[in-house]
């Protein structure tokens, strides 16, 4: 308790007694059963910044031998497709770091932080709490149209929930929604190439985390409700992260659909239209983004989404489930853990051990706490939570490109994880860039690299902050195009979802 506490210093996160956090447990609202109801270039073009190999930097690390770097796995992606995403457990793969893993682990960090780089969070636009671009234009206004997916759906959320400085807010007079928040986004790969390079059709789904440091965090209250989403309520789910997850606004069209709403319905549309194809469904986020990535991993399989079973030719195909997550919180209960095990959920937890974040909430009790069984379910204690998956744990202070800071927001930062993974071997193994990818973007939302590179903090922004001049010589924001909602079979999909879910559960 003192030790988060410390952690948190300058913030105003109260942290409540036992008793407290039991009388507001008690004081909960009822749930509800809802079972059934490129890379890009750097900006400084004439002293490109690029992340070169250990042996050209002596001054700032010593030099390595080739034995002592991760080797490159000569085996194409397409053969061992099954193991990068986490058949075994990534057994042998992180010790030393496997080069297709390692590609692997970057690239789907980079979709999770494509959420941020196309969120607006400047409470002076109107259009605050958007995605910039529209998601025909979506990879390519962020450089990355050579990735070889489509995106298929926004996905958004409403701030009526208990996690109030997760959401961006305009201060605008006229907004584009009073409720809803853009959240992420559904994408499948449709470039021939990609797919054969993968050796299937990855469906992606990625969600947005928190664009200020801490602030959701300090809403959570250790409460864990019954998720609901199968007739078990032992399995628990911290409520903000599961309130954010499937409330929805009648009154918005934004969010008249619940976050896990659109989810399922899209899922569900797009595994119907590649029906017999080879599939696969990958699901990212960083910080909150992280505990909705494991959310949903949990609800796809929980329903049976992932299960095709073709009974006239009396064969069942499982869709495999992994999520990639970036310095993600605990989800919920132990029994969640349990659960997500009992369903084949492979979930790789990407975490820098100075970050705080991955230690809340279940500071009194979690997977380290010998006796946690116990007292689940002799005890019902009510704050006991449980992490879910394989961790890859990276240190910042082994990377000489950064800073021996103690700011936590450079801890929790996305592009810095990436940067570790970039760098990562093995344990024992020196640090040593593995790509050409550029070391600023460290920099893009924080301060972290050294000043020897000269990257300035914090240099991602839209020029002119989104402001264009006008054939007259004023300067304006120019008008968005209309903002996507929801598709028109949405409803009829994820009533398809629910069917299914039934049939299978009486079956």
């Amino acid at each position: 308790m003192a030790s988060l506490q410390s952690s948190f210093n300058n913030s105003t996160h109260k942290i409540q007694t036992p008793g407290q956090l039991l009388s507001s447990w008690n004081s909960t609202k009822g749930t509800r059963n809802l079972f059934f109801p490129n890379k890009r270039s750097s900006i400084f073009p004439s002293r490109r910044l690029i992340a070169v190999r250990c042996s050209a930097l002596s001054g700032l690390e010593v030099q390595e031998t080739d034995e002592e770097l991760s080797p490159e796995d000569s085996r194409p992606l397409r053969e061992i497709w099954r193991e990068i995403q986490g058949e075994n457990d990534w057994e042998d793969l992180l010790d030393p770091m496997n080069s297709h893993l390692r590609r692997e682990i970057v690239r789907y960090g980079e979709m999770a932080q494509a959420c941020y780089d196309s969120f607006d969070f400047d409470p002076h636009s109107k259009y605050c709490g958007t995605c910039k671009y529209q998601g025909a234009h979506f990879f390519e206004r962020l450089g990355m149209a050579d990735r070889g997916y489509t995106l298929t759906r926004f996905l958004y959320a409403t701030s009526n929930i208990n996690l109030p400085n997760f959401f961006q807010k305009s201060k605008a007079s006229s907004i584009w929604s009073q409720h809803a928040n853009w959240m992420g986004y559904v994408a499948v790969a449709t470039d021939e190439e990609e797919i054969r390079r993968l050796g299937r059709r990855d469906i992606i789904i990625a969600w947005r985390g928190t664009v200020t440091y801490l602030e959701w965090i300090h809403d959570l209250k250790d409460i864990l409700q019954p998720a609901h989403f199968r007739d078990d309520p032992s399995i628990k789910i911290e409520s903000g992260f599961f309130d954010l997850y499937t409330t929805k606004e009648n009154t918005c069209k934004y969010c008249s659909f619940s976050a896990r709403e659109q989810v399922l319905a899209e899922l569900r549309r797009i595994i119907h239209r590649y029906r017999g194809e080879n599939l696969s469904i990958t699901i990212t986020g960083h910080s909150l983004g992280a505990a909705l990535a494991l959310l949903s991993a949990y609800d796809i399989a929980e329903m049976k989404l992932n299960i095709i079973d073709d009974r006239q030719e009396e064969v069942i195909t499982k869709i495999p489930i992994s999520v990639f997550s970036f310095s993600g919180p605990r989800v919920g209960n132990l029994k969640f853990k349990e659960r997500c095990d009992e369903l084949g959920i492979k979930v790789l937890r990407v975490i820098n051990v100075h970050d705080k974040v991955p230690t809340v909430p279940g500071i009194i009790t979690n997977e380290k706490f010998q006796y946690q069984k116990y007292l689940e379910e002799v005890i019902s204690f009510p704050w006991s939570y449980a992490h879910v998956g394989v961790e890859l744990a990276l240190d910042h202070t082994h990377s000489p490109f950064l800073k021996r800071n103690s700011d936590l927001r450079c801890a929790h930062n996305l592009e810095a994880h990436l940067h570790l993974v970039d760098g990562y071997h093995g344990k024992n193994k020196r640090f040593c860039l593995a790509s050409k990818r550029d070391i600023a973007l460290v920099n893009k939302s924080c301060d972290f690299l050294k000043s020897d590179y000269g990257v300035p903090p914090y240099w991602w922004q839209d020029e002119h902050k989104g402001m264009v001049r006008t054939a007259d010589g004023r300067w304006t924001l120019p008008e968005r195009p209309g903002i996507e909602a929801h598709p028109p079979d949405t409803a009829h999909h994820f009533e398809q979802v629910i069917k299914y879910a039934r049939a299978k559960l009486e079956y």
